[in-house]
């Protein structure tokens, strides 16, 4: 008799059997991934002290911002401390690369330390990202404040597992408070844990549709920054954030392609698009809005498309807890940003 033939059978239905196997258990492993929680640092409590560091750009000039900084901080019950170097210039920023590391370092490994605000953006803090240590901060964690360049720490917050706050830095403080209301109240609501949700004006841009996910990003320069490294976070199943200052569209749009061409959009359940500050002019126009350039970048996903988030580098801008689930609903009319408690 001729065994070939049942040979193969049998060697054809256990190699079906080993990948219906391995499939199972990518969507066991997708499915934990997908439903493991970041860590949630513990909130503020009247008593407690919020570093000040400068990760990024010279704060020379910016000593009135630094000081209206620990005054609101005092006013909410909270100890302040200044980072030794922060309002160091070596070049472009706020002291050497070691110097700002040695801040947000000691800053991370103190358990006196309850809050790291930064002080302010601008660039600087990818050099210094693979010189920080988490073995202390995994043991006491703590909020991690800013925006803009700060994007770049709350990206590797997110690798580490850790929640953190798109918020408000010092140099975002005016004379007057009044001008940043919002601003500041969502900041300090956030970081005492009455964590704010959000309706969204409507826009004739929205995309309409229900999704949820974790909420990451922050500025699109940085975001685009990291693909291809150990920092770019792997963006399915989740919400992504973007807001974006003193680019031309055309950067814009070649930042989303060359995102999108990595496949950063491809599993995405969501986007919420910030504010589009100061965009900058281009001899040769691009000829439409920003919002219908996103639209157009995205047009082959159908995830849900949120515009008019107030936050990003405008004085109205609210806190976002990265790392955090939210529930997103999208209509021409509004749209509604819910926050898991």
């Amino acid at each position: 008799m001729n065994y070939k033939p049942y040979l193969l059978c049998l060697l054809l239905a256990s190699f079906c059997i080993k990948m219906n196997d391995v499939q199972a258990q990518k969507k066991t492993n997708n499915s934990s991934e997908m439903t493991s929680k970041l860590i949630q640092p513990p909130y503020l409590k009247a008593g407690d002290t919020v570093a000040i560091v400068a990760p990024s750009g010279i704060l020379k000039h910016n000593e009135d911002e630094v000081q209206k900084g620990i005054a609101l901080l005092k006013s909410w019950g909270l100890h302040a401390v200044v980072g030794e170097h922060v309002f160091k210039q070596a070049d472009h920023f706020a002291g050497t690369d070691d110097e700002r590391c040695e801040d947000l370092q000691n800053a991370m490994d103190d358990p006196k330390i309850s809050a790291i605000w930064c002080a302010r953006g601008g660039y600087g803090t990818v050099r210094i990202l693979d010189k920080l240590d988490y073995t202390k901060f995994k043991k006491h964690p703590k909020w991690v404040i800013g925006y803009s360049d700060i994007t770049a720490l709350h990206n590797q917050l997110h690798i580490e597992g850790f929640q953190s706050l798109h918020a408000m830095m010092c140099v975002s403080l005016t004379k007057d408070l009044n001008d940043i209301k919002e601003t500041v109240e969502t900041f300090k609501s956030d970081i005492f844990g009455n964590v704010e949700n959000y309706t969204l004006k409507g826009s004739e841009f929205n995309r309409v549709g229900e999704s949820s996910g974790v909420l990451i990003g922050g500025n699109l320069t940085l975001l685009h920054t990291m693909l291809g490294s150990k920092t770019s976070i792997d963006t399915s199943g989740k919400i992504l954030f973007i807001e974006e200052i003193g680019e031309y569209k055309y950067h814009i749009d070649r930042m989303l392609q060359s995102m999108k061409r990595a496949g950063y959009f491809d599993n995405l359940n969501g986007l919420i698009v910030g504010n589009m500050s100061r965009m900058r002019k281009n001899t040769t126009l691009w000829g439409t809005s920003v919002e219908q350039l996103i639209l157009d970048a995205l047009s082959e996903f159908d995830f849900p498309i949120a515009f008019n988030m107030p936050a990003g580098h405008e004085k109205d801008n609210r806190a976002l807890v990265l790392g955090r689930k939210v529930d997103l609903k999208v209509t021409k009319e509004s749209s509604s940003v819910n926050f898991e408690r």
